[in-house]
This record gives structure tokens, C-alpha cells and sequence, in this order.
């Protein structure tokens, strides 16, 4: 699986977030200022190059659907986040975000009751 770019994967999540949808439905997503509808549809045939959707015709428009669930996405690239970033252990990560004060006692508690539920 290819590693998509940013601008790449920040329409994959539209797209996740629909079950089929046009350049147009996405666009409309976007945050103003939104980007051109043309850099919309170059991103979207990047995505299907690379087989992330894949496209179907009807009428003059393409729906598109995607290929790869987003959470086999995320499994992929964060298995190789957490390998190069921090030793390939997630301890390592968790209490980098401790101590970085992104993760509460709280989040540590709720976190450790989903182990332990095997969530």
C-alpha cells in the first residue's frame, strides 16, 4: 500500500466518510477557502492511480467508492509511524505523549480498561 500525502489523505477521510461520492461531494467538505475543483479532481484520480478508490461512470460525472477501509489504512501506516519514530514500541509512544502532556491519567485509565477488556 502506497503512503498517501497530505492533501491525498485528507481526502480519503471525505471520501471515507461517504459510501459513494462525486469530485463535488467532496469539495463541498473542504474548509473555505476551499481548494479548486480541478486540484479536487487531480487528487482524486492520484487516489485512484494508486488504487485507493476506484470510480465508476454515470451519466458525464464519476462516483467514487473507496477500496481500502480506513482502518486498514491507519493499521499500516502507524504500525510504520511507531517503528520509526519510537523504537517500533508503543510503550515508547504512549509515554511520549505522557510526557508531553497530550494524554491525561484519565486517558491512561480508560485506555488500560480497554486492554484489559481486550477492546
Amino acid at each position: 500500500m502506497e503512503k498517501l500525502t497530505m492533501q491525498e489523505e485528507e481526502a480519503m477521510l471525505y471520501i471515507w466518510g461517504t459510501e459513494r461520492c462525486c469530485v463535488k461531494d467532496i469539495l463541498v467538505r473542504y474548509p473555505d477557502p476551499k481548494p479548486p475543483y480541478t486540484t479536487v479532481a487531480s487528487i482524486v484520480k492520484n487516489l485512484e492511480r494508486k488504487r485507493y478508490v476506484r470510480s465508476t461512470r454515470v451519466g458525464n460525472t464519476c462516483i467514487y467508492t473507496s477500496l481500502v477501509p480506513e482502518s486498514e489504512y491507519k493499521r499500516t501506516f502507524m504500525s510504520g509511524f511507531v517503528r520509526d519514530y519510537f523504537a517500533n514500541s508503543y510503550k515508547e509512544m504512549v509515554s511520549f505523549f505522557v510526557r508531553d502532556r497530550k494524554i491525561s491519567a484519565d486517558d491512561l485509565k480508560d485506555i488500560i480498561d480497554m486492554i484489559e477488556k481486550k477492546e
